[in-house]
């Protein structure tokens, strides 16, 4: 069944057209890949699609749930990981997680699930200005989950990652999937787009040049992605 559909959405400021005529359906149980290089347009989708950014034009629509008609009720639908957050640093890894947790109707039981998923159950009392890269990485990963989001947006969450959390990302993703819930995130890394991407986009210029929807084994999909991506 769709869960999502973006129609036509499309942004410009003064002198750029940051993204033009964006238009998918997405079920649920999906993940979508976007893949290119910097200003190809993928973290102006992602701030639309997460209530941040209003376009100038096109529509949006998650669950039933309108974003020009209703935007509470479409944004409490919505986790999302921007890529330049910067956490507040005098807070407790445990006090960040029960902020956003509050907003986000989480209940401490999640909260504390959600600590075992990004490991960070024996830093929980650490001031999050004493975390190393990776870790406050994992952490803005997991505010993103609270509240079980519909839809999931994520702006390069593999930034800082080493190779047991990516795997571990890639882990909780397939999880989210499971539970019919949509995930669409921004990657340079294409083994990971391949391992979990049910459809890549490749996007230039804020139009979307290439959609991939590739159904061999994972090292396949890699050298295909890896072959278009050098392409550009």
């Amino acid at each position: 069944m769709t869960l999502l559909q973006v129609s036509k959405v499309s942004k410009e400021y003064k002198t750029k057209q940051a993204l033009s005529h964006f238009s998918i359906q997405v079920d649920g149980g999906t993940c979508i890949v976007l893949c290119g290089g910097n200003g190809a347009g993928k973290s102006t989708l992602l701030h639309i699609l997460a209530g941040i950014s209003k376009p100038t034009e096109g529509t949006i629509v998650l669950n039933g749930v309108a974003l020009h008609e209703n935007r509470n009720a479409y944004v409490s639908q919505i986790g999302y990981m921007p890529d330049d957050f910067h956490a507040q640093k005098m807070m407790t890894v445990q006090e960040f997680l029960s902020f956003y947790g509050v907003l986000r109707k989480a209940s401490q039981q999640q909260i504390q699930e959600i600590l075992e998923k990004i490991g960070l159950v024996e830093k929980r009392d650490e001031l999050v200005k004493h975390l190393s890269k990776g870790m406050r990485q994992r952490l803005v990963f997991g505010q993103a989950l609270l509240g079980k989001p519909k839809l999931l947006l994520l702006d390069e969450p593999t930034n800082g990652l080493d190779p047991f959390w990516v795997n571990a990302f890639v882990e909780v993703l397939q999880d989210i999937k499971k539970d019919g819930k949509i995930v669409i995130f921004s990657t340079h890394m294409m083994d990971v787009a391949a391992e979990i991407g049910d459809c890549i986009l490749f996007m230039k210029d804020g139009t979307v040049t290439k959609h991939i929807e590739h159904k061999g084994s994972k090292e396949e999909k890699t050298l295909h992605l890896l072959q278009l991506h050098r392409q550009g």
